[in-house]
């Protein structure tokens, strides 16, 4: 089960899902200059993203009906675009985007491609808009009829968020095959910048929200939902139009031109199928994840819901989406690059090193996000405020022990994609779709609703720890038998003791500087960010220290990997 992830951040939108990856640029110096721009959008979307967050809960709060009708509503384009993209757009037409840059007929390609994809966009779009009320009641559970119809008036405004969503992946990945890297993960930084001015509107005009969100409708109105949903939807749709600024300037022309003849969807094969298969079912586990999160908090408004899950989920997903998945995508293309000259030790060696890359960061990132959680919480979220910073950390104590699973599972996924097998990812999505509703049902049958989301962060670290074992086994089959094994155990035996010591004296510190307490609420958001900057930074410095220093004792030599970069760029 992976996570959810957006465009900018996950490489299947930035280097293609499937064995047909976009080209890299034809020199180092081209490929370090691209990196850069590409390493500083993403940078510039994540912070502008954290502002844009941090808004939108100061106006409807991290709880409460408005924030979780609102947090459905503009969540479902998101999934529906993930269901389009997985299955159709990366696997099938963006490859075929890259190959029609080849061809002797290339506008003629690119333009039924553009066309063909942005009119089958359209259609699923209006017929979802059209079809908001059942959607809404699809992922809700227990809600009453005021709160479905607030967050099916959302929805009318959000869905068609998933048009412009398409719109700018296609765009971005013609970008991408002419070797203009820099739009596409900049363009994300408009969004944000849209949203920040829209959700301050909002807020000068009708303040913000109480500690505990909005629970009370009878003072919401037409112009709160049009001024908010609106404020989200014009965020994505510049988001996709100003990449038709540089298309532009590029001389790149996109005519309306219809037909299937002469665009090669025929050689799409089966990859295609399995990857939109194994979508649509980690979809439907996140839609039932939802469904439990969402009636969670019906039978009280102090009990966390799927808006607090969200906002858990967010601070997870970033140190996933900072490195994790820059490391897999440096790395898919070697390992694409192997698999189809059949070079079997080189895929294995390069997995290997990923996986012991990326263990030395995901295994202290979890020991961190457990031991601080709620200063993290209050430093990223400060406007959540004490009541939903005491809501958000437990669920993403619960998160956090799928960190170092998920950062596995994402860059076996792109082995798997190297060697054209679908199948082998879509059945082993199976198991562990159904391991994370089970664990969602254990907890609506024995566990009260205001344990309901924390158990959900917990299905679905156990949802990611079954499918990084079961892709272990399928890749030691498709490897010869062989996977490295004893030297990756060996690796996260000696991380998981450096980084057990260093939580032990995080935690040590966190309480001796008062815990929780010490957490400056009620006075200001921005006395809550800094409260929780401090002590962050305090006791995470002093658990990187004491994790650094006991992998230099254990000779833990893929730390320099992971460091040197850095250590490099400080030098100079």
């Amino acid at each position: 089960m992976t996570a959810p992830t957006d465009p900018a951040s996950d490489p299947s939108s930035a280097a293609a899902s499937g064995p047909d990856a976009p080209v890299t640029p034809s020199s180092t110096s081209s490929l370090g200059r691209n990196s850069i721009v590409m390493a500083a959008g993403t940078a510039a979307s994540r912070l502008g993203g954290l502002v844009r967050n941090l808004m939108l809960v100061a106006a409807i709060g991290s709880a409460g009906t408005v924030a979780n009708a609102f947090d459905v509503a503009n969540k479902l384009p998101g999934v529906l675009f993930a269901i389009l993209a997985g299955g159709m757009l990366n696997a099938v037409l963006v490859p075929q985007i890259v190959k029609a840059f080849r061809a002797h007929n290339t506008q003629e390609r690119i333009d039924k491609l553009l066309t063909i994809s942005a009119v089958g966009i359209l259609a699923v779009t209006a017929a979802l808009t059209g079809a908001a009320a059942w959607v809404v009641m699809l992922y809700t559970d227990g809600w009453t009829a005021e709160q479905l119809a607030l967050g099916t008036v959302f929805a009318y405004w959000c869905i068609p968020q998933l048009f412009f969503f398409g719109l700018y992946t296609l765009l971005g990945q013609v970008l991408n095959a002419r070797e203009q890297f820099g739009p596409f993960m900049w363009a994300p930084v408009a969004n944000n910048v849209v949203s920040i001015l829209g959700f301050g509107i909002f807020l000068i005009l009708f303040g913000s929200a109480p500690e505990l969100g909005i629970n009370d409708l009878s003072e919401w109105d037409t112009p709160r939902t049009l001024l908010l949903a609106g404020t989200a939807t014009l965020g994505i749709v510049t988001q996709a139009l100003v990449l038709l600024v540089p298309l532009l300037r590029s001389g790149f022309r996109w005519n309306f031109r219809l037909g299937f003849r002469g665009v090669g969807l025929r050689s799409a094969g089966s990859v295609a199928l399995w990857t939109l298969a194994a979508v649509v079912l980690e979809q439907a586990g996140v839609l039932y994840l939802t469904r439990v999160t969402s009636g969670a908090a019906v039978s009280a408004e102090e009990i966390a819901g799927n808006a607090s899950y969200t906002q858990a989920l967010l601070i997870y997903l970033l140190p996933h989406s900072l490195v994790t998945v820059s490391i897999a995508t440096a790395l898919f293309t070697g390992i694409s690059k192997a698999a189809q000259e059949g070079d079997t030790d080189r895929v294995r060696a390069d997995l290997s090193l990923g996986l012991r890359t990326i263990g030395v960061f995901t295994v202290f990132a979890t020991a961190a996000l457990v031991v601080l959680a709620g200063p993290l919480t209050a430093f990223i979220v400060p406007t959540a405020r004490e009541a939903g910073t005491a809501l958000i950390s437990p669920v993403l104590v619960a998160l956090a022990f799928g960190l170092v699973p998920l950062g596995g599972q994402a860059l076996m996924k792109w082995v798997f994609y190297a060697y054209e097998d679908g199948r082998s990812v879509f059945w082993i999505t199976v198991p562990s779709t159904v391991a994370l509703v089970a664990g969602l049902i254990s907890a609506q049958i024995w566990l009260e609703p205001q344990y309901w989301v924390i158990a959900a962060g917990g299905a679905y670290a156990l949802s990611n720890w079954i499918t990084v074992l079961l892709r272990t086994g399928g890749l030691r089959k498709k490897l010869d038998g062989r996977l490295d094994g004893g030297r990756i155990l060996l690796l996260h035996a000696k991380l998981i003791l450096a980084a057990g010591v260093s939580g032990l004296a995080g935690w040590g510190v966190y309480q001796l500087v008062g815990g929780f307490d010490v957490l400056v609420f009620g006075r200001g958001w921005a006395l809550t960010m800094l409260s929780g900057l401090w002590v962050t930074a305090l006791c995470g410095l002093v658990m990187l220290a004491i994790y650094v220093l006991l992998l230099r004792l254990l000779r833990v030599q893929e730390l320099n990997r992971l460091l040197g970069p850095v250590l490099a760029r400080l030098k100079r």
